[in-house]
């Protein structure tokens, strides 16, 4: 991953709602939720929760597909393993050893 990669992540991660809809789609693993249903459990106006989604997805934290008239978005681990992996690769002062059990839990994870 690429440091403007792992910048825009962050920047869509600093906005309040954006982080309550990532953790909220983290919780729901891929199979996501519809944008109308993340609105209500947020209690976001849909326009606001639209604009919100965007950036996180264009930073590459989630992923959308359409169903019918729905758009659901879900949690791009993908994405998310990547960002992880750029914060730890360089881990450790030259002993990338001592941060491998890290990485190989989050290798692991599967929802």
């Amino acid at each position: 991953m690429e440091e403007t990669t792992a910048l825009a992540a962050f920047a869509a991660l600093s906005q309040p709602t954006r982080l309550a809809v990532f953790r909220l789609l983290v919780q729901k693993g891929p199979d996501g939720l519809p944008a109308g249903e993340i609105a209500r459990m947020l209690d976001v106006r849909a326009n606001t929760l639209s604009a919100n989604l965007s950036v996180l997805t264009a930073a590459g934290l989630l992923t959308s597909r359409r169903d019918g008239r729905q758009i659901i978005y879900a949690a791009d681990l993908t994405g998310i393993r990547a960002l992880l992996s750029f914060l730890l690769e360089d881990c450790c002062g030259g002993a990338p050893e001592l941060c491998r059990p890290v990485l190989d839990d989050l290798a692991a994870l599967s929802c």
